[in-house]
């Protein structure tokens, strides 16, 4: 028997009188994981993803271990859920128009604390500033960085559209901005290179493929390095 189906068997086992579907987690896997990103971080801590970990038990769990710091959420409500549930580092990972959402941040110290939002254009304040329905509280900023490879002159972009923020002049012009605006202060810079951590560089069955895939992902590498400096 493989480990793999050793697993499946024990698994089966498990949950034999419960009624599908249902979910399990093996948490001896789980914390094995868990060990091993923090050795990969090299003494980074490590931000858990909570769309990836949709379960707050789990939050809690890995976030008790050494190395782990913090939570980048999905929406805003999610993130106001976590904080009240006394996470007291989320970051949400996308700008929002969740009016509500940030009257309550903006009224509520301990969720103004607690909660991070992410912004990458100037509009995006006056629409916070639109929601505070009266509520004073500072509201904590990130920046996110475009990360994508652009080759040919720009004609070719890899690379997910997140933000238009790309050049080292016009982020540190959002930062003045910001920095001349009461009621907000920024805390951080995000940068999202998922064309090189979310690409697979072994395509089973192609490796001229394989092979373009490595040297897009060095290229990338190397330019947003340097332009990422440059920015901070």
């Amino acid at each position: 028997m493989t480990p793999r189906s050793a697993d499946r068997a024990r698994y089966d086992k498990a949950t034999a009188h419960l009624d599908a579907p249902v979910a399990i987690v093996d948490l001896d896997a789980f914390d094995a994981n868990a060990v091993d990103l923090v050795r990969r971080a090299g003494g980074k801590p490590v931000r858990v993803a909570s769309k990836s970990v949709r379960c707050r038990a789990l939050l809690e769990r890995v976030l008790a271990m050494d190395g782990f710091a913090g939570i980048m959420s999905f929406t805003l409500d999610e993130s106001i859920w976590l904080a009240r549930a006394g996470f007291d580092d989320v970051l949400l990972a996308y700008p929002s128009a969740d009016r509500a959402g940030f009257a309550e941040l903006a009224a509520d110290p301990k969720l103004a604390a607690a909660v991070t939002v992410m912004v990458d254009d100037p509009e995006q304040l006056e629409l916070i500033d639109a929601s505070r329905a009266g509520g004073a509280e500072e509201i904590r900023l990130c920046l996110e960085l475009d990360t994508a490879l652009q080759l040919l002159g720009s004609r070719v972009r890899v690379g997910a559209r997140r933000s238009p923020l790309r050049e080292p002049a016009r982020l540190a012009e959002m930062a003045r901005s910001i920095a001349r605006r009461p009621g907000f202060r920024l805390v951080g810079l995000m940068a999202y290179e998922g064309h090189v951590a979310g690409v697979g560089d072994a395509v089973a069955g192609s490796p001229v493929r394989s092979r373009a895939v490595r040297l897009m992902q060095r290229a990338a590498r190397k330019e947003l390095a340097a332009r990422r400096a440059a920015v901070v």
